[in-house]
């Protein structure tokens, strides 16, 4: 059965809040769509949220609409007036602790059977106490100055109605607020949030309440902002360490060209399988990619170094590096990769029935991240043998040309000692 068949298999029992999603792969996060009214006044709230729910119902893929606003359970209240009250020389204690006591009842005694205690509660009989009805027949005695004992209804000195109260108040940030979540089913979850953020561009809000858009749009927007940071970090890390080993910023400034040729590929991957961009396992790949692409580079130019010490021109050095080192680059670019292709495939073994297993149950979850790892590192290998050795020499060709024309402005300036 699918999720639309389930949904209407089970819609319609009464009493019951019934929720049918798929099974979520990775971290816990929010609805996918996600829209928290903030204002002061509750009963506002309601009606915007009911106005938001109308507005967006029929965006296509959005199914499950509701929000947290409890209207809560109905209940009776019993207003004392204190001036008629105090005509009568009655207080609210003793109207309330009569009226609690002909509902809930009190404790008027106990009695013991062996060890045991029981607890004596004293009430109006059940059907003495099953509609507002009864309450207006409802006596209060008591005392008054000269000791006489009165009987006075209880409707003479309140007013008996009925209404309803709020189970509880969601508060963000001191204000009062109301969330509207819905799942996404057929669709990407971004693009029924588009939509949703589309109809509600329009939407008119009064003064003092606002709409933001949280659950798992506010969840990938962290995510993001994190990978931004870890990517950064990493870049430095790495081109630290290349400038440590090295002791030249020139060749580590050219292998870190490999990094950026590397998105090229990730790009190019997700739309050749078709594969969303997934901010958190995309974005962990490529900053995967920042410490694993940079390899090919230096083993390309680390021996085109080595060579070039022996008296080789550049052009020499950077043709005999790439024929030397074309079978280890190939080779570990190719390792990494096909490691990674069960990963990416959704490609298992079934150790109890002991047979492969195409497209796991984990495969759409991890497919991002291994697509990433695979062109990324596919493209730039072969675009490392090619344009890494090719910038090298020319940023050595301009270099060059740059110190010739200083050599020469000092010449012709400058006096000669």
């Amino acid at each position: 059965m699918t999720l639309e068949e389930v949904r209407q298999a089970v819609a319609g029992i009464p009493g019951g809040i019934i929720k049918v999603t798929k099974q979520q792969m990775g971290p816990p996060v929010g609805a996918p769509v996600s829209i928290e009214i903030a204002g002061e006044e509750y009963d506002q709230l309601a009606s915007l949220s009911a106005g938001i729910r109308q507005t967006i119902k029929d965006i296509p893929g959005l199914v499950d609409l509701k929000d947290n606003y409890n209207s809560g359970k109905p209940e009776i209240l019993v207003e004392v007036d204190r001036e008629k009250a105090a005509l009568l020389f009655m207080n609210t204690a003793q109207i309330a602790n009569t009226v609690r006591a002909a509902i809930s009842g009190v404790e008027a005694s106990k009695y013991r059977v062996g060890e045991d205690e029981y607890k004596i509660r004293v009430r109006l009989r059940e059907d003495q106490r099953l509609s507002p009805n009864d309450l207006e027949k409802l006596h209060i005695t008591f005392m008054n100055k000269q000791g006489k004992l009165l009987s006075v209804p209880l409707v003479s000195v309140a007013t008996i109605r009925q209404s309803t109260a709020l189970a509880d108040i969601q508060r963000k940030d001191q204000k009062r607020v109301i969330t509207v979540t819905g799942d996404v089913q057929g669709r990407l979850g971004s693009q029924v949030l588009q939509d949703v953020k589309s109809r509600l561009a329009s939407f008119a809000l009064p003064s003092g309440y606002t709409i933001k858009y949280t659950g798992e749009d506010e969840e990938q927007q962290k995510a993001a902002a994190f990978l931004q940071q870890a990517f950064v970090i990493t870049l430095l890390l790495v081109f630290l360490v290349l400038v440590t080993e090295f002791n030249s910023i020139r060749v580590p400034f050219v292998i870190m060209l490999s990094v950026l040729l590397s998105l090229i590929g990730v790009l190019i991957g997700l739309m050749v399988t078709l594969t969303p961009f997934s901010v958190i396992m995309t974005g962990v790949g490529v900053v995967a990619l920042a410490g694993i692409v940079v390899k090919n580079a230096i083993v390309l130019l680390d021996f085109m170094k080595h060579i070039r010490e022996q008296g080789l021109s550049l052009e020499e050095s950077l043709i005999e590096a790439g024929k030397t080192r074309l079978r280890p680059v190939l080779l570990t670019a190719t390792s990494t990769i096909t490691g990674i292709l069960p990963l990416a495939t959704g490609v298992d073994f079934d150790w109890r029935a002991f047979h492969l297993v195409v497209g796991a149950e984990s495969a759409d979850f991890w497919r991002p991240l291994g697509v990433a790892i695979i062109f990324g590192l596919a493209f730039s290998t072969f675009l490392t043998l090619v344009v890494v050795p090719t910038f090298y020499a020319l940023l050595e060709e301009w270099l060059l040309a740059i110190k010739n024309a200083w050599t020469r402005l000092k010449t012709r300036f400058l006096p000669a000692d």
